[in-house]
């Protein structure tokens, strides 16, 4: 027993440390982070966005920002990082016309707006758009930030759509939680029932979108009632009551690679079970992801059942567990909590701000 545990202290000790360094990072952002909000630019496509939809990521956040005096400063001299307060989503329902495919009135706007602030201001030029962040959870945040090139390759950006295989760069950008919020609060779908009186092994229902979810539904849609998978639930069961009655929840990729049932499975109590590819899950660099859900490569789809089976009822204990403890960094709270969803965003850019130097710029 000494042994083993002289073996383990190394790992322990540096665990210890990594735990306290993230927190005493936290503490400091609390502190010390102030952020200015560009003043340019109208509501409805400014200052402004969506807080009962699949894109409240996107509209609570400019929102909170919008009226926190905490972290946010009026005089830009003060500030660590500059905040783009556009919101892709209203870009999307003002500016596009549907099945036009002309996606150049959002160009337009997006290059005006940071031509105009480049102009009225230094601090664009200064840093090449480094220290400025946008944050988007509609799908085209990507590619929207793509039309101003620096903002693309430099500045942060802070994104549902997280694929590292459309230009993600888990370095310098911020992974955002994709959360439906058709009510605009988390009440009443926060908690569930323990590990014992969850009798279903894994739960999905959803429609067939992208590549992903027709290979889920061809290989386990009513084939086993361990797998509990369909397209669409009879009349009068609950979607919420099926995961809260599910030890893990599927996580599958749509078209793009966030899903909401990341956070609803952690509201739920719920293991998320993660399918996707080139995907960055929220948090990453200070969530040890590993430790509170399962990835599973789509090739092992069809392996599903197997993967979960073979997880000891002691680790799935301890992951549930440690789920239940993560979730209230997916919480969204009006006003905000410490630790919440909008404090572990504005984290998320604290530590990228703190990794950004000048001189780094140079050869971009």
């Amino acid at each position: 027993m000494i042994l083993s545990l002289t073996a383990r202290l190394p790992f322990l000790l540096l665990k210890n440390l990594l735990n306290l360094s993230q927190n005493l990072s936290y503490l400091e952002m609390e502190k010390q982070l102030k952020i200015y909000v560009y003043e340019e630019g109208e509501p409805p496509l400014f200052h402004n966005g969506p807080c009962r939809s699949i894109y409240s990521s996107e509209g609570n956040f400019i929102h909170m920002m919008e009226i926190n005096s905490h972290f946010r400063t009026r005089d830009p001299e003060k500030a660590h990082v500059f905040f783009l307060p556009f919101s892709v989503v209203m870009f999307v329902q003002f500016l596009y016309t549907r099945e036009s495919h002309d996606k150049s009135p959002i160009k337009k706007t997006v290059v005006d707006y940071i031509n105009t602030i480049a102009r009225k201001y230094p601090y664009w030029n200064r840093s090449l758009g480094a220290d400025h962040f946008m944050l988007s959870c509609h799908d085209w945040g990507p590619k929207t930030s793509s039309y101003v090139p620096y903002l693309f390759r430099h500045s942060i950006r802070a994104l549902c759509n997280a694929n590292t295989s459309e230009g993600f760069n888990p370095s310098k950008d911020v992974s955002l939680p994709e959360i439906n919020l058709l009510t605009g609060e988390t009440k009443g779908f926060i908690g569930g029932p323990s590990p014992s009186r969850r009798p279903i092994l894994a739960f999905f229902a959803g429609g067939l979108h992208g590549p992903i979810r027709p290979l889920l539904l061809k290989h386990w849609e009513n084939k086993d009632k361990d797998i509990q998978v369909r397209q669409y639930l009879p009349k009068g069961i609950s979607y919420y009551d099926m995961m809260k009655k599910s030890k893990f929840c599927i996580c599958p990729s749509g078209y793009e690679v966030a899903s909401p049932r990341i956070a609803e499975a952690l509201y739920t109590g719920c293991v998320p079970v993660l399918i996707s590819d080139h995907y960055v899950p929220p948090f990453s660099d200070v969530l040890k992801w590993k430790s509170f859900s399962v990835e599973i490569a789509v090739r092992d789809i069809p392996n599903l059942k197997k993967i979960l089976v073979g997880i000891s009822l002691r680790r799935y204990i301890r992951m549930q567990r440690k789920g239940i403890k993560v979730r209230r960094h997916f919480e969204v709270n009006f006003p905000p909590k410490r630790y919440d969803v909008f404090h572990m965003i504005l984290h998320s850019v604290w530590l990228r701000r703190l990794n950004f130097r000048v001189g780094n710029l140079t050869s971009s």
